[in-house]
């Protein structure tokens, strides 16, 4: 799946007591992004930032905690205080697909964290090469059936939805595939287009430049309706894959939070998702800026275990912790 990112937030109100509201009124509020700086998740995180830290009136600061696929930022948060100043910011699959694969579940979602707000959607490509040389996914389908024996495909990381999405792909097509897993998306693009790799399953906004180049070719996008981004590229639905897999970053405080709290930061974000400004630089690096409230991502949340659970158990995938 691919790994990739999420925002800002925080905040600490007059109404929590003690040292709790001490801290958070003292300035600083930290959002927890569990992945590397550089992609499209850490500049979500640090533009919205941005953007709220003037509303919310405090410093806001973005801190990288990378590694164990998130885990190492999901934990910092599941412990911090609930008083505003520790915010986490992440992918909606590491924070559905993680319990699902562990052996022994690190966390739970429902228990460990308070929701704030669904920020932003981002969609997965199935991308071709030119050892296949086919126009589209019937003809891709058609050279699967031809050449079982070279019939693998990169995906950016193991336990991620590019990989469920193979199995799903390899169920629903009635072809054995074999997958590898990198690290991140440019060295799968790379094998791609060199012919090494025949094709490979990522986000669609890394993909993109090399699509349009015509160095490789995206032959089917996840989300339910063509992707504004890549108008030309039929849905998996389209191509007759039951599956919609798009993704997305969501905001989350640790438990015991206050819900009134969690509400001003999300209508915080939410005004920031909704400047003009604000989505023109998101959507120029593939990202569809939502905003919601906290039930609007927990119904994502849910929609999205319901989809991924059968799924993901029918693989036997788990991840020894």
């Amino acid at each position: 799946m691919d790994r990739r990112n999420f925002i800002a937030a925080c905040l600490g109100l007059p109404l929590l007591g003690g040292a709790g509201a001490a801290r958070a009124q003292a300035g600083l509020i930290k959002i927890i992004f569990p992945f590397a700086a550089g992609a499209g998740g850490d500049t979500l995180c640090r533009l919205i930032a941005q953007e709220m830290a003037p509303a919310l009136e405090r410093t806001i600061i973005v801190e990288n905690r990378t590694g164990g696929d998130g885990l190492i930022g999901i934990k910092a948060v599941k412990g911090a205080s609930p008083d505003g100043a520790t915010v986490l910011v992440t992918t909606g699959p590491t924070m559905y697909l993680l319990p699902m694969v562990e052996t022994t579940p690190t966390f739970d979602t429902a228990k460990d964290f308070m929701p704030v707000s669904l920020l932003a959607r981002f969609e997965f490509a199935v991308v071709i090469g030119p050892t296949i040389g086919a126009t589209d996914f019937e003809e891709f389908t058609a050279w699967l059936k031809a050449h079982p024996d070279k019939a693998t495909f990169g995906v950016p990381s193991n336990g991620t939805i590019p990989h469920f999405m193979g199995s799903k792909l390899e169920k629903d097509l009635g072809i054995p595939l074999s997958r590898v897993p990198y690290r991140g998306s440019a060295p799968i693009l790379n094998d791609v287009i060199g012919g090494h790799m025949p094709f490979g399953i990522t986000t669609l906004a890394d993909a993109l430049p090399q699509h349009r180049a015509k160095s490789l070719k995206i032959i089917a996008v996840s989300s339910a309706e063509r992707s504004p981004f890549a108008p030309d590229v039929p849905t998996l639905k389209e191509s007759g894959i039951d599956l919609v897999a798009d993704a997305w970053y969501g905001m989350w405080l640790p438990a015991g939070s206050p819900p009134d709290l969690a509400a001003r930061i999300g209508k915080a974000a939410a005004t920031a998702l909704a400047r003009p400004e604000v989505k023109e630089k998101l959507t120029a690096i593939g990202l569809i800026p939502v905003g919601s409230t906290a039930e609007g991502l927990m119904k994502e949340l849910a929609a999205n275990t319901a989809l991924w659970q059968p799924i993901v158990k029918a693989t036997g995938y788990k991840i020894e912790n």
